[in-house]
């Protein structure tokens, strides 16, 4: 059997996502009440029975570090399986990563020291069960040098991912970067085959592309310069999505801003989710502190606790107020008469009596005072914090309200 390593990139800033990526990387931000956005990656991993993985981070990594410590120290290294993280060192110059494949070359040394026969190069920040398996199976049968998992989008959305062309038998003959009028599917001239930022390479092959790549005068980054340059030269193809996804629905979501990640948060509190967080065959595992169980709490008539078509997690509490369609991360409460609709409140947010919490992010540990409307006054909520061009209300982290 041929010897894989992964290659997780998960240094990214996360700017669209400020003020939730204030403090912390992105692939670090909290997702669907328990999770962080990185743990779904490295969930597929280990569920595809990949378990030589480094992570390299780079920006405001400190919660990231913690989190892979703290939830991600399952393997056995008497086995020779790892989860480490190696952070920007600057090894091979003083510069920073320039890209995503600079970011690999920067840690070349580490692949020269395991010597792997494929590399598996993946991004922190995306939300997707996915066997990689089959694409390594793909990947093999093809002959492969390189293979970009794909899948399809609207062409509206062609300006926010690599766009793949095709030929019948899958082999990659067109990139386009991020393309303005981009190449169609044929036969299917509303959609696009997105690149997705999952790549098998050959291992000998890619070193020798990264080193032509950082002898030029480029971006260094995969879907700009090293798939378009490899297309005359390699054979590479394009593996669909759905082949290998675990989700049965061809989930995967970019959550890259404020709008789509609050759109991927709300699409889990869906009576029935395109995500399945409840396949015993395919869990998302993390970290999770030893909070007691959720709590609802009816204190008299009109003083109700409820919770309808949302998400509660261990430590919170619902004590006489009233919570529809959102999600709740540990240890949040709300107070009697309190009203939360269609919003994500991260831990240890506390929302006091007659407060009234509409379509809003609420970061950690915001203590949100009696009274106080979220969601309501869109001009008077921009004086105070970061309102979306759909609305969406994000109040940041710590904050004195």
């Amino acid at each position: 059997m041929k010897k894989i390593v992964t290659m997780l990139l998960a240094g990214g800033r996360g700017e669209r996502l400020y003020p939730l990526t204030r403090d912390r990387a992105k692939p670090a931000v909290p997702f669907g009440a328990i999770y962080r956005i990185i743990d779904f990656t490295l969930s597929n991993c280990l569920n595809s029975d990949i378990r030589h993985i480094y992570i390299l981070t780079q920006y405001k990594s400190t919660s990231l570090h913690r989190h892979i410590q703290l939830g991600w120290n399952v393997l056995s290294p008497i086995l020779g399986e790892f989860i480490e993280v190696i952070p920007a060192q600057q090894r091979i110059d003083e510069h920073w990563y320039q890209g995503t494949a600079d970011a690999i070359f920067q840690n070349i040394y580490t692949l020269q020291d395991e010597k792997p026969d494929l590399v598996l190069i993946l991004s922190g920040d995306h939300i997707y069960k996915m066997d990689y398996r089959k694409m390594l199976a793909f990947h093999a049968e093809k002959g492969a040098d390189l293979t970009v998992a794909a899948i399809r989008m609207d062409r509206t959305m062609s300006r926010e991912f690599g766009v793949i062309e095709v030929d019948r038998e899958g082999k990659i003959i067109g990139f386009q970067e991020k393309p303005e009028e981009p190449r169609t599917i044929p036969g299917d001239p509303e959609g696009i085959l997105a690149s997705m930022g999952v790549y098998i390479f050959n291992t000998e092959i890619m070193i020798k592309r990264l080193i032509e790549d950082v002898r030029s005068d480029s971006s260094h980054d995969f879907g700009k310069d090293i798939i378009p340059a490899m297309i005359q030269k390699d054979r590479i193809f394009a593996f669909d999505f759905r082949q290998g996804d675990r989700g049965g629905m061809g989930y995967w979501r970019d959550v890259g801003t404020i709008d789509a990640y609050y759109e991927a948060n709300m699409d889990l509190v869906s009576v029935i989710p395109q995500l399945n967080l409840y396949d015993p065959e395919w869990p998302i595992f993390t970290h999770q502190a030893p909070y007691p169980p959720a709590k609802t709490v009816l204190l008299e008539e009109g003083r109700i606790g409820t919770a309808l078509n949302s998400i509660l997690s261990n430590g919170s509490i619902i004590s006489g107020g009233s919570v529809q369609r959102s999600i709740l991360s540990p240890r949040v409460t709300i107070h009697s008469y309190a009203k939360i609709e269609n919003s994500i409140l991260l831990s240890g947010v506390d929302v006091g009596r007659h407060a009234k919490i509409r379509k809003a992010i609420i970061d950690k540990d915001v203590q949100i005072p009696q009274g106080m409307e979220i969601g309501y006054d869109l001009e008077e909520d921009a004086r105070r914090f970061t309102v979306t061009a759909s609305g969406i209300v994000v109040v940041p982290k710590w904050i004195k309200l």
